[in-house]
């Protein structure tokens, strides 16, 4: 029996640091060839969706990352001009001295705290998603001082201030 067509399968890592700024990359190339987006990437036939994830962040962002927490599975059908992607996002953090380097689809990778971002895809809802599941994981414990939202079509308000997330979600 022949296998049914279906859509493509990538996957999307939000990178915390302690002080709840995001990992970015600038796409290398189109569509979004400039813009900020989250690590990731095609999930190769053979491959977990987790590794893909971890292998994405390796390869575009030089970093190592381990736990993984489900964010979600989007897939509407214009996430993505290239067609239709169902993309499985996943959020983790690193030690504030973790040092990221761009890798193979970016052009420069940084950690980034700012008010208006524009991101390629739907990676701002991904974002929003992934700082709600923060929020409501750590409740009173977190520190971050989290505006709510502005989530518009490729465009996120995610001003933060100091928070140890690490060491409140040890407690």
């Amino acid at each position: 029996m022949a296998l049914p067509q279906t859509p493509a399968l990538t996957t999307d890592c939000v990178i915390f640091d302690p002080v709840g700024r995001v990992l970015l990359i600038r796409r290398k190339h189109e569509p979004s060839a400039g813009r900020h987006a989250l690590p990731g990437g095609f999930v190769k036939i053979g491959e977990t969706v987790e590794a893909a994830c971890r292998r994405e962040v390796r390869e575009e962002a030089g970093v190592e990352v381990s736990e993984l927490t489900l964010v979600g599975v989007y897939s509407d059908l214009k996430r993505d001009p290239r067609g239709h992607i169902v993309s499985v996002a996943y959020a983790t953090q690193l030690p504030g001295d973790a040092l990221p380097r761009a890798g193979s689809d970016a052009t420069s990778v940084e950690w980034v705290d700012t008010r208006q971002i524009t991101l390629g895809f739907d990676h701002a809802r991904i974002l929003a998603d992934a700082k709600a599941k923060v929020v409501k994981r750590l409740g009173d414990d977190l520190d971050w001082n989290f505006p709510e939202a502005v989530v518009k079509p490729s465009v996120v308000d995610m001003g933060v201030a100091g928070c140890d997330w690490a060491s409140r979600a040890r407690r």
